[in-house]
């Protein structure tokens, strides 16, 4: 990716490195559930079902995705206000001239906390420069989100995201390295110990600076998604199904985060011409290795498609691409796509 010394980097990142963790709970114990990339999980609904569903509701006249997703908005074409394309780029298109999504209500932007008390480990120089390029990408989703929500008038609420080393306290249990970065909806945190990024490399052959920028947008995907309703809706829908099925739902929804990781990519780029030859092609191969597929295969030597939880190496890498190719969120809507 292509940064300068003097790109801005975001306020919103907490640093506990250092501060030490807690116990091995997944995320779920405290009262919610985390959102992650690399580790699978339960639940899912048939395709089949949903048409059948989807059409009871529409012989009832209810909008089927207007249940799913809340407030039946989905991804209406709405026009953004013309922003001045950065100097390097030679596209007449303008980046922000896409169908955007409705926002939530507005409020405060969070602030990040102080670290708690106790003094912290010294943090390696690879890893001081690993934290200024994931706050240069955070920066980066914030200016992007923030024109995105404003132009259709609401407010973008910036997430923090947090460093952490072993493990750390959150609103939805005690986050742990192991569990590679995740979101929390509860307290609107991305986690991410920077030990993940070595595993990406190494255990699941997925360098490159873009591939960890993939990891950070895919992350503030559930964010966005967050803030639109969309993971509330979810949630509901999967509790009222078994697991098979609410693999299923959870699918869709981690499609989506990968597409709307792909739209910010084309958009940030087209803004401030970020991308360099062979970055696309970085995060491609980091969302094929992270797929459930492939992460079986290594774990348990099998794969066993019911129990997927992300998607496939290829759905990942076709929805990323969905996304970055078409720069438009209504590409993203994979809870009424006839093919994932």
């Amino acid at each position: 990716m292509r940064y300068e010394d003097d790109d801005r980097q975001s306020n919103n990142v907490d640093d506990r490195r250092g501060k030490g963790g807690g116990g091995f709970r997944f995320p779920g114990g405290g009262g919610g559930r985390g959102i992650q990339i690399p580790i699978g999980g339960k639940g899912g609904m048939s395709f089949t079902t949903l048409l059948i569903l989807g059409a009871i509701m529409l012989f009832f006249g209810i909008n089927p995705l207007e249940v799913l997703l809340g407030g039946g908005q989905g991804f209406p074409d709405i026009q953004l206000p013309q922003q001045q394309e950065a100097p390097r780029r030679t596209s007449e298109r303008n980046p922000f001239d896409i169908p955007g999504l409705p926002g939530s209500e507005p409020s405060a932007q969070q602030q990040p906390q102080q670290p708690g008390g106790g003094q912290a480990q010294q943090v390696p120089k690879s890893e001081d420069a690993m934290k200024v390029f994931i706050s240069r990408v955070l920066a980066d989703t914030e200016d992007v989100w923030n024109r995105v929500f404003e132009s259709f008038g609401k407010k973008y609420k910036e997430p923090q995201l947090v460093l952490f080393s072993g493990g750390t306290q959150t609103a939805c249990g005690t986050g742990m390295s192991a569990m590679g970065p995740f979101y929390c909806p509860l307290d609107q945190k991305v986690y991410v110990d920077l030990v993940f990024y070595d595993e990406l490399k190494r255990r699941f052959n997925a360098p490159g600076d873009f591939a960890q920028a993939y990891v950070i947008a895919h992350e503030v995907g559930h964010h966005v998604q967050t803030l639109l309703g969309i993971s509330d809706q979810v949630q509901r829908a999967k509790s009222r199904v078994d697991e098979r099925e609410g693999n299923r739902i959870q699918v869709m929804m981690e499609l989506q985060a990968d597409c709307l990781a792909g739209v910010w990519a084309n958009l940030n780029d087209q803004l401030k011409s970020r991308l360099e030859d062979g970055d696309i092609d970085e995060a491609l191969n980091a969302a094929s290795q992270i797929g459930d597929d492939m992460i079986q295969k290594r774990t348990q030597g099998r794969v066993v498609p019911d129990a997927f939880t992300h998607g496939s190496a290829k759905q990942r890498v076709d929805w990323f691409t969905r996304g970055f190719k078409s720069g438009e969120m209504k590409a993203c809507d994979t809870f009424n796509s006839g093919d994932l």
